[in-house]
């Protein structure tokens, strides 16, 4: 731009006021748009009118076994950030081809053959892989789980999840997504003043990584941590839109004066603050533990109750396999949501069920209802590899637990509930007898007594009887 003929270029001239950058291909290639006859070729006929048919995939015979690929060492840095246009991006899958694709195909299948999918699961994810090509900054390097997550919405019939799992299995996932608590801390914490949010930082990776350094701590379960965040995030904001930047700034009076009246939430936040300036503490953030001589908040004794027998009933009799099931595991055996999520199809034995070291002999009601299930569930996945009892649309198709609201949707009580009836209605019969329902139920002589009390103050009912 700035030569003159017959001489060179004067570098230092050129580049005295900075350097003119270009965004390549940006002048000589320009996209067509379509025609509306173009647009007419692509169309086939079929049973609704105007429907686009789109290129069908390669066939999977087709695909060639034995094939390897390494992905690429470098990464490509994104300039712009800017959300895909999908039709540009559907057009652009339709003709996708490279050798991870083809690695990625075979992956697939014999993904797909271990774990019972149909051929609708494994064309989707095999278009979701072709979606997610076109997506990539950096051709040949390892797909992105943030890219996976966008799928979805750029297309139908398309699974992510299953594409994670594709993904994994093929070495090829940079799962660089967020964990569930970690949204949550940043959604919880956003706003507040930057001093803060280093300690909170500092804070929140003790509680979920734990600490190899003095004072040594162990890695707290994210339920917990997620806990206290929903606890002391609302006296946080209150401390900063009151001028308080850091944390160090805080002191006794600040403490007490934040922490609510009473009740649960005293005393979630009672334990959430403890928590906070203990760490801070011992990793120097802070000159001194606030909550140090502050009288700990008691934690709220909840008195179990029994429930209703027509509803129990009802959970038993329910026409869903799962829920009956469930509510026999829970009614019968006291067990908890998390356990009757656990229980593997080998952890069932001749009527006899292994768990946490001990061996419990199912009940007589129990043993049809889970003949009913695993009936269901040999008719409806015949060929998942999934190892657990439970099994839903979602995880049939991969080895991860049912959900935590599976399958309690359809009754009118919670696990938690049901297990306290349970044990309240064994230690009636049983007048009270803790070692006894220490044995039977796998629990602590605490946790019995806490039902003892409360039984002896409840009028006996009827027998349950459930058949």
């Amino acid at each position: 731009m700035v030569q003159e003929p017959g001489r060179a270029v004067d570098l230092v001239a050129a580049n005295r006021h900075g350097q003119q950058l270009f965004l390549a291909n940006m002048h000589d290639r320009h996209s067509k748009p379509r025609s509306a006859g173009s647009e007419e070729l692509r169309r086939q006929p079929g049973n609704f009118a105007g429907r686009i048919q789109r290129r069908p995939l390669l066939r999977m015979a087709q695909v060639p076994s034995g094939q390897s690929f390494e992905p690429v060492p470098w990464r490509q840095l994104v300039l712009f950030e800017m959300d895909p246009d999908p039709a540009v991006i559907a057009d652009l899958a339709e003709t996708a081809d490279s050798e991870l694709l083809r690695y990625c195909d075979e992956v697939a299948r014999d993904h797909a053959r271990n774990h019972g999918w149909t051929n609708k699961q494994l064309n989707g994810v095999r278009r979701a892989l072709r979606l997610v090509q076109v997506l990539q900054p950096t051709p040949g390097a390892r797909m992105s789980a943030r890219d996976v997550i966008k799928v979805p919405g750029l297309a139908g019939n398309v699974s992510a999840q299953s594409t994670l799992d594709v993904l994994a299995a093929a070495g090829l996932l940079e799962d660089d997504r967020l964990s569930p608590v970690e949204r949550y801390f940043i959604a919880k914490t956003t706003g507040l003043p930057d001093p803060m949010l280093v300690q909170l930082r500092t804070w929140f990776d003790v509680m979920i990584q734990g600490s190899d350094k003095p004072p040594r701590r162990r890695p707290r379960d994210p339920r917990t941590v997620k806990w206290q965040i929903r606890a002391i995030a609302p006296i946080l904001r209150v401390w900063a839109s009151s001028g308080r930047d850091s944390l160090a700034e805080i002191d006794r009076d600040d403490v007490l004066a934040a922490l609510p009246p009473a009740g649960a939430a005293r005393h979630l936040a009672d334990q959430g603050l403890r928590s906070l300036f203990r760490v801070l503490k011992s990793r120097k953030l802070v000159f001194a533990n606030p909550t140090r001589g502050v009288p700990p908040t008691p934690s709220n004794a909840t008195i179990p109750l029994p429930l209703d027998t027509e509803v129990i009933r009802q959970g038993l009799d329910s026409p869903d396999p799962a829920t009956a099931l469930a509510v026999a595991l829970v009614g019968f055996h006291a067990l908890t949501a998390r356990q009757v999520r656990a229980i593997e199809l080998t952890d069932v034995v001749d009527g006899r069920l292994s768990l946490d070291g001990r061996v419990v002999p199912l009940a007589g009601p129990v043993l049809p209802r889970l003949s009913a299930w695993l009936d269901h569930r040999a008719r409806t996945w015949p060929e998942t590899a999934n190892p657990y009892l439970f099994a839903n649309r979602r995880t049939a198709p991969r080895l991860t637990q049912v959900s935590r609201p599976f399958p309690w949707r359809g009754v009118a009580f919670t696990p938690r509930g049901l297990r306290e009836d349970r044990i309240l209605d064994e230690v009636r019969a049983t007048g009270g007898d803790v070692r006894r329902i220490c044995e039977l139920f796998g629990i602590s002589v605490d946790t019995a007594l806490r039902y003892v009390g409360p039984a002896d103050a409840t009028p006996v009912p009827l027998s349950h009887g459930f058949e």
